[in-house]
């Protein structure tokens, strides 16, 4: 399967100005390609082809003198992000037809210099290496200086470099990883586990364990208020306004690493401690239009479950979701009976036909494994369902490097 490895980079200042001026490049070919294709739409004509937007928008584009600094960038950029455009069409008409699963996806729009995120594209063809001194050399902007985290695990196929809203440079790394080989990594176990999510607690699982909610977001509030309210103040398109902006986006570029880094290790925790995980289909999006919306995001349930989801498909273990309307908060544990909807303020209850008394998350963690068909059968074997499908995701980078492992 093919997965992310992200590395935190520090360009130099002619660095810098070199990825800025890759970055400017690209929009300015990923808005062209749009505007043609817009014109096309307009005009009753077919949409240019790949082809015939690479020759007019990069080849004949350089020969003039408008487009001339085109030339100033790797060719492997500019034709990176004419794919990109080609794939957002692509994309959009599949959404239209109805052949595109999840929520509808609009038509690509244009491009800003004053987008939060900034990225470009090598692949292969652009002869982009690590240097023997772990620096990453890309084609005219030189070799960048990367904080290796952890080794990769094979050569990778490709690299984008991302700036994201807080000014950090990033090198994301794509590479085909060895399933047999991450299964092999991963300790041999028997057991399973039913999690149920929550706001108190951030996971509670059907063997008790309860993992307490880190609130990031919450902790980080009067900061994010103080910072916010200071780039109020400023006026709009001063250089101060553009220091105190920066300044929020990274106390928001904080919490969310600080969540993702969380996320990352609970997960990965479970998948080497687990065979088989059960986890219940949540309503983010529902529960995101309640009181307890900002609550919901700063959990970040969605990202945790995907990250379960591609860690169980690489090392070989087995996710399964139940249903939304699995009545687990409503059912005893012991006995099965259905004892009806209880208000969020009632956190333990005893059944009305056994007597047994359950704490309200542990019960539904429990019942979750169960629906899952993860609870041991009458020989005291697990029941494992076939592992289901999952999504690319971008792996964390985070700790502190141990040497030129990359290389």
């Amino acid at each position: 399967m093919q997965l992310r490895y992200a590395f935190r980079v520090y360009p130099d200042a002619g660095q810098r100005i070199a990825l800025a001026r890759a970055f400017g490049c690209a929009r300015v070919v990923f808005n062209d390609a749009v505007r043609a294709r817009e014109e096309a739409r307009w005009a009753g004509r077919p949409f240019p082809t790949a082809a015939e937007l690479s020759r007019k928008l990069i080849t004949e584009a350089k020969r003039t003198v408008e487009r001339s600094w085109l030339g100033e960038v790797s060719a492997v950029v500019l034709q990176q992000s004419l794919r990109d455009a080609e794939t957002a069409y692509r994309t959009f008409l599949a959404s239209l037809k109805g052949t595109r699963k999840g929520p509808k996806v609009g038509a690509p729009r244009f491009k800003s210099r004053k987008d939060a995120r900034q990225s470009v594209r090598f692949t292969a063809n652009a002869r982009w290496r690590i240097t023997d001194v772990g620096r990453l050399c890309l084609p005219k902007i030189g070799a960048v200086k990367v904080k290796w985290s952890r080794t990769l695990p094979t050569i990778p196929t490709s690299v984008t470099v991302i700036k994201d809203a807080a000014g950090r440079y990033f090198a994301s790394f794509v590479v085909d990883t060895d399933p047999a080989a991450d299964q092999a990594r991963m300790p041999a176990t028997d057991r399973t586990v039913g999690i149920d999510l929550g706001l108190t607690h951030f996971a509670v699982l059907s063997d008790g364990t309860k993992i307490d909610a880190p609130r990031f977001l919450r902790r980080a509030e009067k900061k994010l208020k103080k910072a916010q309210r200071e780039l109020a103040r400023k006026q709009k398109g001063s250089k101060n306004r553009d220091k105190a902006r920066l300044k929020v986006a990274r106390a928001h570029a904080k919490v969310a690493d600080a969540r993702r880094e969380f996320h990352h290790q609970l997960s990965t925790k479970l998948i080497s401690e687990n065979q088989g995980i059960a986890v219940e289909d949540l309503s983010v999006a529902g529960l995101a239009r309640t009181r307890l919306a900002k609550s919901v995001h700063d959990a970040g349930w969605s990202s945790f479950v995907g990250m379960l989801r591609y860690k169980a498909q690489r090392y070989g273990r087995t996710l399964v979701t139940i249903g939304r309307f699995e009545p687990t908060s409503q059912t005893c544990s012991t006995c099965g009976t259905v004892d009806g909807p209880k208000p969020l303020n009632v956190r333990e209850w005893t059944c009305t036909a056994c007597g047994i008394v359950h704490d309200r998350d542990h019960n539904a963690a429990i019942n979750v494994k169960q629906a899952a068909g993860l609870a041991a059968s009458a020989c005291g074997a697990p029941v494992r369902p076939g592992a289901i499908p999952a999504q690319r995701e971008e792996t964390g980078s985070h700790g502190l490097p141990t040497g030129n492992r990359a290389t």
